[in-house]
């Protein structure tokens, strides 16, 4: 085992069994060495409710795993030397540190964090950082149907899927039970590839050509009939619609107000202490 790895393991170790009393007390269940197992920790770690042999089972399981753990840590420490066991400590006394502060910087940023993104705020980000939402794969806007091979009445199914009026919108919700799939908001900007994956007929060879702004298709294929009307389509190297990337912007926005909010609660804690005389620096 290469040294990195051992110190790896070591503070693993270290840190879930430094959890556990080392001296000991009246009420104990297990010891290695000076450290001890107590009732109420092996308690905290046996579900209630179960059988006496289920309960007796996982109790001595957890002792065992205990067990294991101190005598790997006893071990390790006779492999480490004093100074290298001093960084051990430093280092689980920051991790220590950071878990605290960053729960207490959490609960701070969910209480003050304003969450709200207007749409304006979200258009000005789009415009000034453009060059960043340029797409990487097509887009289209379609509707479509997929039928099953014998479905009946397709005359006037097609004439309400292609006037697509409120009327045909409403038709069509009221026979969608009859379909095998469909997705009917073509105002939406989907991945072309989603829809080569609901479309097996639709292929990245004949993607181009098939999905064409303004077609109606018609294909049929051994699980189906599909009827497929195309709104709008986006190449590779276009602009990315403001819709589309909406989320995005918005988790771009609350990020950076995250770290503003950071850097100003770090400013007040430190205005606060040296108010209250509980920070100094002695010069």
């Amino acid at each position: 085992m290469s040294r990195m790895l051992f110190y790896i393991c070591f503070l693993g170790l270290f840190i879930s069994c430094s959890l556990f009393t080392t001296e000991k007390e009246q009420d104990v269940v297990a010891r290695v060495y000076d450290t001890y197992l107590t009732r109420n920790t092996l308690d905290e770690n046996v579900p209630e409710g179960l059988s006496i042999q289920d309960s007796s089972r996982i109790a001595n399981a957890f002792i065992n795993n205990w067990a294991t753990r101190q005598l790997l840590v006893e071990g390790a420490k006779r492999n480490l030397s004093s100074d290298e066991q001093d960084k051990f400590d430093e280092l689980v006394k920051k991790y220590r540190e950071d878990l605290y502060t960053k729960s207490y910087k959490d609960a701070l940023i969910i209480q003050r964090l304003d969450t709200i993104v207007t749409d304006k705020t979200a258009e000005t980000l789009y415009e000034d950082e453009k060059e960043n939402f340029v797409l990487n794969e097509p887009l289209v806007q379609l509707r479509y149907i997929h039928l099953p091979e014998d479905y009946t009445n397709l005359e006037r199914l097609k004439k309400h899927f292609i006037d697509f009026k409120e009327e045909d919108k409403y038709a069509l919700d009221s026979l969608s039970l009859q379909f095998k799939s469909y997705f009917l908001n073509d105002s939406t900007w989907v991945k072309r590839s989603q829809v080569r994956s609901q479309i097996g007929m639709i292929t990245k060879d004949n993607a181009d050509v098939l999905l064409k702004k303004t077609n109606f298709l018609q294909l049929r294929d051994s699980l189906g009939l599909y009827l497929i009307a195309v709104n709008n389509t986006l190449s590779i190297k276009d602009m990315a619609p403001l819709e589309y990337v909406r989320p995005t912007i918005n988790q771009i926005i609350l990020n950076k107000r995250k770290l503003e909010l950071v850097k100003q609660l770090e400013k007040e804690i430190k205005e606060d202490a040296i108010k209250d005389k509980k920070f100094e620096i002695f010069k």
